[in-house]
């Protein structure tokens, strides 16, 4: 799933944005739930990893299947990285707890795709479309997996 274009301005607007658009797909049921778990998750710590991305996650019992969300903000989002520039990429991940190894999985394969595919950030942001965005994230995946 592809949120393109996204019009958050601050941390607490990116999360609630991704969270409307879960919530408007019918993907979750409670979205209070998810955005508190997602703060919650911030507040230990920051997700935003550098280089202009991020990976909000929570474990949320509602959800059976985990669900990937990429959002893009061409602005970019003050999202407290160590680096401290801005995020524009958010790799939203919500899993069952009765499954941790899977959502330890699935952070560490995006994390693995955005440290080694250099160009996925500006490829993205210069996507006109979703499957624009998701014909990137493929080709860079292919290429770090040769």
């Amino acid at each position: 799933m592809i949120l393109l274009d996204m019009e958050a301005d601050s941390r607490d607007a990116v999360l609630k944005e991704m969270v409307g658009f879960l919530k408007k797909r019918e993907r979750i049921a409670k979205g209070k739930d998810l955005f508190e778990k997602l703060i919650k998750r911030e507040e230990l710590g920051s997700t935003a990893i550098g280089e202009g991305v991020a990976i909000p996650h929570c474990k949320l019992k509602s959800v059976k299947n985990p669900i990937v969300l990429l959002a893009v903000s061409r602005r970019g989002v003050d999202f407290l990285a160590l680096d401290g520039k801005p995020s524009h990429l958010f790799f939203l991940v919500v899993s069952s707890p009765e499954n941790p190894s899977l959502n330890l999985q699935i952070l560490a394969a995006i994390a693995h795709l955005v440290r080694k595919a250099k160009p996925l950030l500006h490829r993205v942001l210069k996507a006109q479309s979703t499957g624009m965005i998701l014909e990137a994230v493929r080709d860079e995946e292919d290429k770090i997996n040769e």
